[in-house]
């Protein structure tokens, strides 16, 4: 009993710790710049809903937020089908140089990200990609990849066997096989990735800060990083918590409609591990 309530209280205090911020934020873009610092703890004494309008027409969030889509949904797009077709080859059809390649992969999860920056602007720079949003979708992808593919391929080494073999005796081919039966299978380990490569992907800014020149084409952290810079100057702080929460809502939405996958999906590997 005293282990359980240990627990539970750890659990809450954990929950309350996540969430406490994350309401204070939301609370705070609605007050006015006055009341933010007048009164930071207090509830508004009436809604500023113009503060998002502000943060999303006159400082620019919106096209910000539709180039992070863009990116983000186009990444996961290549990135996907690529990196479960990779996995699934190393995980079910081994030849010479399989586990090279597999270390390979391995090898670029621990590559020191600031290494490449450099690199890759003057290569984005000779192929015509650089300050594009395209360019930034190709740099995401190969960023991703090895994650997705170290994921993916353990959870394809799990799969029985048995089914591919009952496929391929019932008429399927390798290709079919994989489309028909393994794919559907690993289809709560490809929902984790796609979630977790999501987040980061709509998060990150160092190679989108050095890839991206163009203020029309910049992605939501650098427009968070620049409205952040300006409301030092003018003041307008509801805007920037607004702008604040445009960032963090659609991943919550995204975590909460996929919330029961990814609980089952680690409970299975906790499970099996």
């Amino acid at each position: 009993m005293i282990r359980r309530v240990l627990i539970g209280t750890g659990l809450i205090l954990f929950a309350i710790s996540v969430a406490a911020p994350l309401a204070w934020v939301v609370v705070t873009s609605l007050k006015s710049g006055p009341e933010i610092f007048a009164s930071p703890w207090g509830l508004p004494k009436a809604p500023q809903w113009d503060n998002y309008v502000r943060a999303w027409g006159e400082a620019g969030i919106a096209h910000c937020f539709v180039n992070s889509v863009v990116v983000t949904v186009g990444t996961l797009a290549i990135l996907l089908p690529t990196a479960a077709t990779a996995a699934y080859v190393l995980a079910r059809y081994p030849f010479p140089g399989s586990r090279a390649i597999y270390t390979a992969f391995l090898g670029g999860l621990m590559f020191p990200l600031f290494l490449t920056i450099v690199p890759l602007f003057l290569l984005l720079r000779d192929l015509n990609l650089l300050d594009s949003l395209p360019g930034l979708v190709v740099v995401y992808v190969a960023y991703s990849l090895p994650f997705t593919v170290f994921v993916l391929t353990g959870f394809f080494q799990t799969q029985p066997q048995e089914l591919a073999e009952a496929a391929m005796i019932d008429g399927c081919g390798h290709t079919s096989t994989f489309l028909r039966v393994m794919l559907p299978l690993a289809r709560p380990g490809i929902v984790v990735v796609a979630v977790f490569n999501a987040i980061g992907l709509w998060n990150e800014y160092p190679l989108a800060l050095v890839l991206l020149q163009t203020p029309e084409k910049q992605t939501l952290s650098l427009g968070i990083a620049n409205l952040s810079m300006t409301q030092n100057y003018q003041g307008d702080w509801g805007a920037l918590f607004a702008g604040l929460v445009i960032v963090m809502a659609p991943l919550l939405v995204v975590y909460w409609i996929f919330r029961d996958r990814i609980h089952d999906t680690m409970l299975a590997g906790a499970l099996k591990g």
